[in-house]
């Protein structure tokens, strides 16, 4: 176990040195590592929101906009395959939490339920018993048949629709250049952002805030709002307000031409008549060829785009419009033309996220936090060396010397995989430090042991290695499967500290083992002694 090659000592010598000159520029503020020269290491260990400041939202996901819009896409599904199996319905409409379905002639009911209940899916987990239907389809009386969704399928439906608001937000929050954020569930409905470096959080909850949910619509051709309104609305159709006092309500079919989802890109632009703030945007290939079919059939007419449920322009197809992009004019400043082809650009969000909980952190407490945390882990550092050096002498030094690696390999890992140090990152470095300190003290004490047993010196150093080696294997692949769960299942701080005690468990093993190991035998090599030091 002590016969160490040149080659092996070299390698481990050299990643101790990279470790001690990568770990560096951690310990100096930006401003002064930006003026280094390009060619000395510039990567810093980020800090966390309660370290550094920042904002914290927790959002929640509207669960009954998730049910509208399920129950609007049933109903729509409900109508389609009705019509491609050719049986007649005198009304589909939402009553309560259900989709009611009036067959026009009774004896089609059974031909109606037939068709209807392909609708159905399976869902959830069979193995684990949590499997269902998504929806329960009825036949009720007089040609009435209801499709209403199951619980299992509404939960699968929230956390589906929560699956995609975390990754709209996210990439919202990351197109504001901030580094380090953390969007994470909290609970069933829940979202937790957090946003180290910002005080003001007014321009972050308009950005996250905002469904974006863009669609362009069919205007009806012959009926104006003030005659829907008295006469009924058609099948098909519904009334959206307009956005501005300008703009005014549209009598618009539901089902949309072309979704926001189609949408390819969205940039900021500048109209090249006016000047005036818009937005410039591109659908995909099925949008593009949706976008121009139908805009070659309704040459004269006009369009409506509709941005959250109210219609922001409604303009004349002059042409047909075939290269599968156009733009988005009205009131709109550059900040929020910015703004909504950034909103755009991420997705729409699948339902409206309410602020359950706002605060910010201030610097000054970062910075009280931070020298809280360099006290303890100082305190800990001077504590654990001198434990080592009156309990073990130069091999107490030996396990000091590694101790210090550690701490660098920590610092260097979470800096170059981009890990936030938080407080409970802190702790998790201190609780590493005494896991290394404790690998060199089982390997100490086998050493003691195979010494007083009358082993020679050489022997009982080897032994000592190689006994202790398997304990404190197990031990710390124990220790880090624990914290790969706490990274899995945790979420925030519980998670901030599972990354660090992870990084340290590994950085441990490699310090408190080999490390110590070609000390120990390059000390052999160079002194030749005659007995051992502990």
């Amino acid at each position: 176990m002590l016969n160490v090659t040149r080659w092996n000592a070299n390698a481990v010598a050299l990643i101790c040195v990279l470790s001690l000159l990568l770990c560096v520029p951690s310990f100096f503020s930006p401003q002064t590592v930006s003026r280094w020269p390009f060619w000395l290491p510039k990567k810093q260990l980020s800090l966390g929101l309660d370290l550094r400041g920042g904002a914290h939202l927790l959002l929640a996901l509207e669960v009954n906009d998730v049910r509208k819009d399920w129950l609007d896409a049933l109903r729509e599904d409900a109508r389609r395959r009705l019509r491609e199996s050719k049986i007649g319905v005198s009304a589909v409409g939402i009553v309560g939490n259900s989709v009611q379905v009036r067959v026009a002639k009774v004896e089609e009911s059974e031909a109606a339920l037939k068709a209807l209940r392909q609708m159905i899916q399976q869902v959830g987990n069979p193995i684990l018993g949590t499997s269902g239907n998504d929806v329960e389809i009825e036949k009720g009386e007089g040609g009435s048949i209801s499709i209403a969704p199951t619980e299992i399928g509404l939960q699968q439906r929230v956390g589906n629709a929560l699956a995609s608001a975390i990754e709209t937000v996210r990439r919202r929050v990351d197109s504001m250049g901030v580094a380090e954020t953390t969007v994470v569930r909290e609970g069933k409905s829940r979202i937790l952002v957090q946003v180290p470096g910002i005080q003001d959080t007014a321009e972050l909850k308009q950005l996250i805030g905002r469904t974006a949910r863009l669609s362009f619509h069919e205007v009806h051709e012959s009926r104006t709002v003030e005659e829907a309104k008295k006469s009924g609305i058609p099948p098909g159709y519904k009334i959206y307000p307009g956005d501005t006092k300008k703009e005014p309500d549209q009598l618009l079919r539901e089902t949309p031409v072309v979704r926001g989802d189609e949408l390819t890109n969205a940039q900021p632009s500048f109209d090249q008549q006016t000047s005036a703030p818009i937005i410039v945007f591109s659908f995909n290939n099925l949008g593009a060829r949706k976008f121009g079919s139908f805009t070659s059939k309704h040459v004269g007419k006009p369009f409506a785009i509709v941005l959250d449920d109210k219609v922001i322009s409604a303009p004349e197809i002059r042409e047909p419009i075939l290269g599968g992009s156009g733009q988005i004019s009205g009131s709109y400043t550059t900040e929020t033309a910015t703004q909504l082809a950034i909103q755009l650009r991420s997705g729409a969000l699948p339902a409206k996220l309410t602020i359950q909980q706002e605060s910010t952190v201030g610097p000054s407490l970062g910075s009280d936090s931070i020298e809280a945390g360099k006290r303890a882990t100082i305190a800990g550092f001077v504590g654990v060396a001198v434990f080592l050096i009156l309990g073990y002498g130069l091999f107490g030094l030996f396990a000091i010397v590694a101790l210090v690696v550690n701490l660098a390999l920590i610092i260097v890992a979470m800096s170059y995989i981009g890990a936030a140090l938080t407080l409970p990152g802190i702790a998790g470095i201190v609780l590493t430090m005494g896991m290394s300190v404790d690998a060199n003290v089982l390997i100490n004490e086998r050493i003691r042991d195979e010494r007083r047993a009358g082993k020679t010196l050489f022997s009982a150093l080897d032994s000592g290695f190689t006994r202790a080696y398997g304990t404190i294997l197990d031990t710390n692949v124990t220790g880090l499967l624990a914290a790969l769960i706490l990274i899995a299942f945790g979420s925030g701080p519980v998670r901030g500290f599972g990354v660090t005690l992870a990084i340290g468990i590994v950085a441990s093993a490699f310090t408190a083992t080999t490390v110590t190991r070609y000390l120990v035998s390059g000390w052999l090599r160079w002194w030749r002694p005659t007995a051992i030091p502990i």
